[in-house]
Order: structure tokens, then C-alpha cells, then sequence
């Protein structure tokens, strides 16, 4: 009940007032905090590096990517074609990405998404992405891996937030047909390849948006299936 509470309010979650309601309501009455996670992005690679490593390995030509925000990522990728899809700045497509998907007549290479950070229009991106993703392409999804469960709850309250993205993963990590890791880099990079998954998560799970941090505290390892960078650009 409070999750769908937060959910019919979220259009307003920008608010001070109502970060310090959420908060209040979240410590008071919400789901269980287990604590803190030592993740450490410090020294590691950014997703920058990662993306464009990755790009210059398997000779990219098409790059897209959802969700460009002041264009920390978009402006410095270096790719034969980019679309950069975003409703509000940066980018070279001015849309949300459901209208895009919609009149998209184009297939990628590479596609990182970074857009809304709640479950379902992750899980709509994601999806969207896989049909417009080249043979041998990847997909990578931003902010896998929060710290702290307000870090990742909904609506935000939190200046360094991910959302619930981590749930849209988990329910790609369990499909048969998509081999899924997740970069320990840059707030947790997720990573989606068209083959078969050869470490398939079996959770009997058919509501993933339902899952709780206490899941994700407890499983992180298992659920996200976390690689080292440098190891993920070795196996592609």
C-alpha cells in the first residue's frame, strides 16, 4: 500500500517538503533497512571508458543512447553514427523514449540506457532494445548497483539515486535467452547480450517490482551476476 502510495505521488517527489515526507514515511512505515552496502566506484572504471572500450573492441558503428541528461556520456563517445534520446536536454532527439521506440526505423550497435529509474520503464527500454539491437550487439543499463535502500527506493529522495533499476535487471538476469553481468563500475553497469544466458538466474519470482532491498542486500552477487570491467570486455 505505501509503495503505490509513493507511486500516485511521485509527480512531485522534486519537492523538498515532500523528499522529508517520503523519507519520514519510508523510515517509519516502509520496507526493511538492512544497512548499507560497501560499494566503492572510486577507483574503478567509468562508464565512459567502458562504453567506449567496448565499442572500439567489437568495431561499433551505431550507437544509441536513452537518456543523455547534460551529455556527460553522449558527448564523448566516439561512434560513427550516435542518437541520443532525451525529453528534456542534451542528446540530438528531443522525445521520451516510448514515442522514439515508436517511430524508430533504425538498428544499433550499442545501446546504454540511463532514462526514468523506475522498474517498469527500464523494463520498457530495455525491451524496446532488444528489437532494434544488431546481431552480436550490447545493451547497458546505468545504476545496478545501489548502495542503500532509499538509494534505490521511489519515489527519490536522495541527492546519488538509482532507483528501483535493479529490479528490471533481475528480471532479464532469469530469461534463458539473454546472457546478463553487471560491470563493478560507474553506480553499477548492467550488460545484456542476445545469447544464451550461461549463468541463467531461477527465481520463482512473477512480480519483480515487488522484490525488496532486503532481496537485493542479501543476493546482490548472485542476482546481478557482477563482473569485473576488465573481465566483461575480455569475453565479448
Amino acid at each position: 500500500m505505501l509503495e503505490s502510495f509513493y507511486e500516485k505521488l511521485s509527480g512531485i517527489h522534486g519537492k523538498k517538503k515532500w523528499k522529508k515526507f517520503f523519507k519520514f514515511l519510508r523510515t517509519h512505515l516502509g520496507e526493511e533497512n538492512p544497512g548499507d552496502l560497501n560499494f566503492d566506484f572510486d577507483n574503478r572504471i567509468s562508464r565512459i571508458e567502458l562504453v567506449q572500450k567496448v565499442i572500439d573492441k567489437k568495431n561499433f558503428n551505431t550507437y544509441l543512447e536513452i537518456g543523455t541528461f547534460k551529455d556527460e556520456l553522449f558527448s564523448k563517445i566516439n561512434c560513427k553514427t550516435k542518437v541520443g534520446v532525451d525529453p528534456f536536454s542534451g542528446g540530438n532527439v528531443r522525445m521520451k523514449s516510448d514515442d522514439f521506440f515508436l517511430q524508430n526505423k533504425q538498428s544499433f550497435d550499442c545501446i546504454f540506457i540511463d532514462g526514468l529509474h523506475h522498474y517498469y520503464q527500464v523494463l520498457k527500454d530495455i525491451n524496446n532494445s532488444l528489437n532494434v539491437l544488431n546481431k552480436n550487439g550490447i545493451i547497458f543499463v546505468h545504476d545496478c548497483l545501489p548502495k542503500s535502500r532509499d538509494a534505490q527506493s521511489i519515489p527519490r529522495t536522495e541527492a546519488n539515486w538509482n532507483g528501483d533499476v535493479w529490479k528490471a535487471f533481475v528480471n532479464k538476469r532469469s530469461d534463458p535467452n539473454l546472457d546478463c553481468y553487471t560491470c563493478y563500475a560507474d553506480q553499477g553497469i548492467g550488460s545484456i547480450l542476445k545469447r544464451p544466458n550461461r549463468n541463467v538466474l531461477k527465481l520463482s519470482i512473477k512480480n519483480f517490482k515487488k522484490m525488496k532491498y532486503v532481496d537485493f542486500y542479501k543476493n546482490h552477487q548472485t542476482y546481478m551476476n557482477i563482473i569485473e570491467s576488465e573481465d566483461f570486455i575480455k569475453m565479448i
